[in-house]
């Protein structure tokens, strides 16, 4: 288990216009105490392997940096992030993997990509929750151990996200990865099942609840 600490705080670099002097002096503000007053984004979180981790809270929170930070906390070797897999546009989905056919077509209906159809579709034209099916397979066709997902299942609609996030939690439990993601839906939470859920507001430390009792 790895425990992670988050202290991370962002100071105010906007240009000093007349316009922002006048709007400080209006809140009795002085620039050097505005650039003093960023926000803090705190958090202790422990992490066994083969986790799921969910980053909750309000969009502007925090949620991306908490999830980036604990990211660059992770060997560089060990860890992937779903944004950061391709979606080619010269091949199709079932040629984009090297394992032998019959592994390939497991590995991908494991995802929830075991239509034929999506398997023999370029992964650049597959619709927004195919994308993120595709990229989950990607990712743990890797043999990374660390899986990172910035703003999971956002742009789908309720059926698609709690599908796509009940599959991608059996998916990487049965591949033993960690799987950490930021999410602002509540509602793919019971179908993710994560052991620890860290959520993020815009002033305190973030709160963390795990499913089962951690020692320190």
């Amino acid at each position: 288990m790895t425990t992670y600490h988050v202290t991370k705080q962002f100071g105010w670099t906007g240009p000093v216009s007349e316009r922002v002097a006048r709007l400080a002096r209006m809140f009795g503000l002085t620039l050097d105490r505005i650039a003093e007053a960023g926000p803090v984004h705190q958090c202790e979180v422990r992490i066994e392997p083969g986790d799921i981790v969910a980053i909750t809270g309000p969009s502007g929170s925090g949620k991306s940096v908490l999830l980036r930070e604990i990211e660059q906390r992770t060997p560089e070797a060990e860890r992937i992030n779903l944004d950061e897999i391709e979606l080619p546009d010269d091949r199709t989905v079932i040629d984009c993997f090297d394992d032998n056919l019959v592994a390939s077509l497991q590995l991908l209906t494991a995802a929830g990509m075991g239509a034929v159809y999506a398997m023999l579709t370029r992964p650049s034209v597959l619709s927004d929750g195919q994308k993120l099916r595709f990229r989950l397979a990607r990712a743990l066709a890797s043999g990374r151990p660390f899986v990172f997902a910035d703003e999971f299942c956002s742009n789908l609609d309720r059926i698609t996200a709690v599908t796509t996030a009940f599959n991608a939690a059996r998916f990487a439990r049965r591949a033993g990865a960690t799987l950490i993601v930021a999410t602002s839906r509540d509602d793919i939470l019971m179908d993710l099942a994560p052991d620890a859920i860290v959520t993020k507001d815009f002033t305190s430390p973030a709160q963390v609840v795990y499913r089962t009792a951690r020692r320190s």
